[in-house]
């Protein structure tokens, strides 16, 4: 895999945003499969497609790219804050892709997908509206809360310059499907507090104990809620039934 863009395609464009935007598109679609169903490449989009930039031929699976200079961050500057918010209960919303790179040497350093079943509207921050001056007056943006999604929502193809077998690529990719069988928000909101709790604990084998520690944390983001350690155990019984986890017995578990 190529890990540098080839700046040749982007002479002639003034703006820095537009010669990114054709330098990453053009590598994505010479360097990247699909994460899904591991196709050997995906397919760009014209330029009048709204929703999504890439495609996926033998899934139907869309991709929406985001670059970045140097840092992953905690934030993705994304469009219209509303149509983010409709394009979550679509059956066609795109998964995203994350690109960054070194400014002066145009060498991708990260580059990974983040699945479109880690997001639920809570993930999405609602931007200050454009001022009365602006052109486009009143319009509303909307930022993707990174820090907000497990790592397990984050499979990297490329990690720090160095790219990630495809092998393991789409086994991360599988793991975490059994998502999409979750329809609504504040179902799928817990499971992802639950597995976000679980990753903080930075633990292969854990305690039904150290799960509970967080039993404050979730009171606080939960306060109709009086049965948090019942809501917790729930959706580690989940998780164990759809493969994420191992139940050891007595209290213990152990991720897959």
């Amino acid at each position: 895999m190529e890990l540098t863009f080839s700046t040749d395609l982007a002479r002639g464009y003034t703006s820095t945003s537009q010669q990114i935007r054709i330098c990453s598109e053009d590598w994505v679609s010479k360097n990247i499969f699909c994460p899904n169903c591991g196709f050997v490449s995906i397919k760009k989009y014209s330029n009048n497609n709204p929703a999504s930039d890439f495609y996926c031929e033998h899934c139907s699976e869309n991709y929406e790219l985001k670059s970045k200079k140097n840092l992953v961050g905690t934030k993705i500057v994304d469009g219209a804050y509303r149509t983010m918010i409709e394009s979550l209960k679509s059956a066609s919303s795109p998964n995203f892709f994350l690109l960054t790179y070194q400014a002066s040497t145009f060498r991708i350093k990260n580059f990974l997908v983040i699945p479109k079943h880690f997001f639920i509207p809570s993930m999405i921050e609602k931007r200050t509206p454009l001022s009365s001056s602006a052109r486009r007056a009143g319009w509303i943006g909307c930022n993707i809360l990174l820090n907000s999604i497990p790592e397990s929502g984050k499979i990297f193809l490329v990690k720090n310059s160095l790219v990630e077998s495809k092998k393991e690529v789409l086994k991360n990719w599988e793991r975490t499907l059994f998502l999409k069988e979750q329809k609504e928000p504040d179902t799928k909101g817990w499971i992802l507090d639950i597995m976000k709790c679980i990753e903080v604990l930075k633990k292969q084998s854990f305690s039904l104990d150290d799960i509970y520690i967080f039993e404050h944390q979730l009171s606080k983001k939960y306060p109709n809620n009086k049965h948090i350690k019942d809501k917790i155990r729930q959706q580690l019984q989940i998780l164990r039934d759809k493969g994420y986890l191992q139940f050891h017995g007595k209290g213990y578990y152990q991720l897959n």
